[in-house]
């Protein structure tokens, strides 16, 4: 890898980089399967989920509150459903209540 002393682009480091191009490629898988649930949450509760990481078939979901992970939870099995049938399917989701 050759040492620069200016800044380059985050997409150029990225390809320049294993480590960063598979982060960047776990990040967008992460995102791409919240996108494909999103239709599926209730209005009020979507902007109270993030994507989390995506690791060995587990993907895990931020969410804002106990409230919106209780609800959450409820909904599991038709998100996990859902995903299967995009071809996106995991093995298993997490949810974890970020503190604030």
């Amino acid at each position: 890898m050759q040492r620069r002393h200016q800044a380059i682009p985050l997409q150029q480091a990225a390809q320049e980089s294993p480590t960063l191009a598979t982060l960047m490629d776990r990040v967008r898988d992460s995102s791409l399967r919240l996108q494909a649930v999103k239709s599926l949450l209730p209005a009020p509760l979507r902007s109270s989920i993030q994507a989390g990481p995506l690791e060995e078939g587990c993907w895990c979901l931020l969410v804002a509150s106990n409230a919106v992970a209780a609800k959450l939870r409820q909904l599991l099995p038709a998100l996990q459903a859902h995903l299967i049938q995009q071809n996106l399917g995991v093995l298993s989701i997490r949810i974890k209540v970020q503190n604030s």
